[in-house]
Order: structure tokens, then sequence, then C-alpha cells
């Protein structure tokens, strides 16, 4: 057992890894206009310095989960930490646009192996009555990156160039390498001596990249090209998984375990729902409502300031009391927000919307700390690394998929015209659809987050307390 010092080293070291996520978009994508006129770029091509953090992140995650169960999962924390380091350095030296979108990809690659064992390290650190304390943290840390990102690196793009962003995020992740390599020495490795599934590998990035690619081309008509053929790659990815011997992702998973599959699709179906909630609001106020860009984002951090100080509360009750009762409070509570958010109108009250941000905070954080505690408390130590990967594919492909919801809508709605006065009441009744939209996604996810089954008897029943 993990004395009290090593357990805190172990959850600072993730904490603060967990910020490097958001920080990485979030930051990047308000320096995307400097970044823009700096080399020239179109919009089209600006806009993959962005998109190629995320599809290099959502391919590498479960190959790079299962290399940590097989060669350690430190090590890959702190290859993925040097990785961050090295290429948000080496992107200070761009001649060009496209090799800064290489840097950005690498970057990605890094921040999955981040992504995936870090929350995998905590499950194996902090026991069962433990964990959900410590995930709530993790998760708390995550939107606090979400609710600093926009805010510091507005601040150093205006003061310091958009170059400052990946001095900051490369210090950052300089410090987080120096602190794994002096204070925690230990070593979880699952899999020792196990071959790694090249195959299995390589239909799942094939499947990734073109699925997510295609989201991202919605609403053009060769998306749906894509994500037909993501869908196929995905079906012989599934076939192969279930006979080959060692497989990448234990697809029997899914099969076997009713709480590890019900508790991944709730994640899936609560990011789809959401994601796009500040996207959306961002334009309500700035085009419905004529506030700053600097005044709308205040207005926004309401939202994960709630849910970062709610989270680690969420997370501890959830070590007494059953997963699945809290976060399907949170479900619903959030679908109430949603629903709320589709009564905007022009005369919408700052009062109104801080309510409602408020709501869907606390939403948040009752759905999101209990439902990590309860899909890593639904698997055994070896299975660790699949189901923290497993939880950050299900977060990339639900935000991706409320981004391309959203960017339907507005397609639909407006077409390629620009927000204007003269097309302001269309626009309003497009978020409005896509509010009504989510809230009805987030009400069906209650049934999965509440049907998933027991986690504390079920694990106490498996061993796996």
């Amino acid at each position: 057992m993990a004395n009290s010092s090593f357990k805190r080293s172990v959850l600072f070291v993730s904490a603060i890894a967990s910020l490097l996520g958001p920080l990485m978009i979030s930051t990047v994508n308000v320096a995307l206009p400097v970044i823009g006129r700096y080399f020239d770029a179109d919009a089209a091509t600006l806009g993959w310095v962005a998109t190629s953090y995320m599809l290099a992140t959502a391919a590498a995650l479960v190959p790079v989960g299962r290399a940590a169960d097989i060669v350690g999962r430190r090590k890959i924390f702190l290859l993925g930490a040097a990785l961050l380091a090295f290429f948000n350095f080496l992107a200070l030296f761009s001649a060009n646009l496209t090799f800064l979108i290489l840097c950005r990809v690498l970057q990605g690659i890094g921040g999955a192996m981040i992504v995936t064992t870090s929350i995998a390290i905590l499950a194996s650190v902090f026991p069962p009555g433990e964990r959900g304390r410590a995930m709530g943290i993790n998760t708390a840390a995550t939107y606090l990156g979400l609710s600093l990102g926009p805010f510091c690196g507005g601040i150093l793009v205006q003061n310091f160039g958009w170059k400052s962003i990946f001095v900051a995020t490369g210090i950052l992740s300089l410090y987080v390498f120096f602190t794994i390599l002096r204070h925690i020495k230990g070593e979880w490795i699952a899999s020792p001596g196990e071959p790694f599934d090249i195959v299995g590998s390589l239909l799942y990035v094939a499947f990734l990249l073109f699925f997510m690619y295609g989201l991202f081309l919605v609403p053009q008509i060769k998306s749906l090209y894509f994500v037909l053929a993501g869908i196929i790659f995905a079906l012989v990815f599934l076939r192969y998984q279930l006979v080959a011997y060692n497989p990448v992702f234990n697809v029997r998973l899914f099969l076997s375990n009713r709480s590890f599959a019900f508790s991944n699709l709730a994640a899936l179906i609560n990011y789809a729902a959401t994601a796009s909630v500040a996207f959306l609001l961002s334009l309500y106020l700035q085009y419905a409502k004529n506030m700053s860009p600097q005044l709308a984002g205040i207005v926004l951090v309401l939202q994960p300031a709630v849910q970062a100080g709610f989270s680690p509360l969420a997370g501890r009750l959830s070590d007494r009391v059953e997963p699945r009762f809290i976060a399907s409070a949170g479900m619903a509570l959030t679908a109430l927000g949603l629903f709320l958010l589709s009564r905007l109108n022009y005369d919408t009250t700052i009062l109104y919307l801080g309510f409602t941000l408020c709501c869907l905070g606390f939403g948040f954080a009752l759905f999101s700390s209990p439902n990590v505690n309860a899909i890593m408390s639904s698997v055994s130590n070896e299975h660790y690394g699949t189901a923290s990967s497993s939880l950050a594919t299900m977060r990339l492909i639900g935000q991706t998929m409320s981004m391309a919801m959203a960017t339907v809508i507005f397609s639909i709605m407006l077409g390629k015209e620009q927000i204007g006065t003269e097309n302001l009441d269309l626009f309003l009744e497009s978020v409005n659809l896509a509010f009504v939209i989510s809230a009805v996604t987030c009400l069906v996810g209650i049934y999965f987050s509440y049907v998933r089954g027991k986690i504390h008897v079920d694990k106490a029943k498996n061993g796996l307390a």
C-alpha cells in the first residue's frame, strides 16, 4: 500500500499533467488569428493547427495505453512529458505552417501518452475507498485548465506574441517531467513481456483518423465517405480484436462488463451533448448580447469554475454512494441546464444565464468524477491502461460529434452566410435548436448512466476492491 506522501505526489503530478491537455488546445485556439496573420495562412489550413493535435491524440490513445501496460506506465508518462516539452520548444522555430502542424501532431502523441497513463497510475496507487476523491481532484484540474486556457492564452498572445504559449506549455511539460523523475520512483507494469498488437493498432489508428476527420469535414458531402470508411475500419478492428491473442484493446470488456460498457457509453453521450456549449454561448454572447470577447470569456468561466470546485466533492461521494446514482443525477441536472439554454433570447438576463451556467457546472461535476471512478473501478489492474484510454477516446469522439452537430445546424439554418444583423433571428433559432438536441441527448444518457450496475457491489464480488 502506497504511503500518503507518495499518493500526494502522484496526485499532484497527475493534476498538473491534466492541465496540459486543455491548455494545449484552448491556448492555441486563442492564438489562431495571430498565427494566421504571421504565416499568411487561409482559414482552412489554419484550422489544422488545432485539428492536428486532437486527431493525433485520439489516434494514439489506445496504442500507447497498451504500450504502457507492457513496458510501464511511468516510462510512457515520462516519454509523453518529454515529447510535449521538446516539440513545444521546437514549434518556436517554425518557418512555415506545415512545420508547426507537424509539431502539433507530435505534441498530440505526447499528450496521449500523458492522458492515458495518468488516470491508470492514479487508479493503481489509490485504493477503491480513496479513488473517487483522487479522480475528482484530477477532473477538477482538467476543468481548471479549461477555465485558465483562454484567459492565460489571451494575455500571453496579446503581450508576448503567439510563440509565448508554446514557451509556457513547454516549461510546464518540463516541470512535469522532472517532478516525475524526482518524486515518483515506482513503476506499474500490468502485462510485462507480452507482444504488442501492431495490426490491431494500425486498424485502430485508421478507424479513428477516418472517422474523426470525417466529422471535422461536416457538413461537406465528402465527410460521409470518410465517416463510412471509419465505420468499416472500426468493424474490421473489432472483429480482429475478438480473435487476436494479445489484442491492443480488450473488446471483450465491453461485451462481458456491463458497468464498464455503459459507463463509457454514458461518457460519450455526455461529451456529445455538452462539448459545444462554450462555442455556442460564445457566439450568442457576442452576437446577440453584443458583449466583447473579453467580457464573454469572463461570463463563460463560471461554468468550468463551478465544475472544478465541486468535482472533488462528487468524486469523494462516489467512494461511498453508488456512482450511478450521483452520475445520473448529474446527467439529469445537465439536461435541465441545456433545456434552460434552449430558451435564450435577446432579452435573457445575465442572472438567468449565470444560474444556468452554475446548473451546468454542478451537473458536469456530479457526472464526470463519479463516472471516471466507475470506469476505473469496474476493471482489474491489468486493464487500467485500456480503461483510461477508452475513456479518453470517448471524450474526444464525443467532443468532435458535438461540434459537428453544431456545424450542421448552422449550415442548414444559415447556409454559408456570415452571422449579422440580417440573419440574427435565424442564428438564435439555430442556437436554441442545438441546445434542444443536446438536452434530449442528455436525457437518453441518463438511462445508460443509471442501468450500468452497482460498481461497489460488483467490484467486491469480483475481487476488484
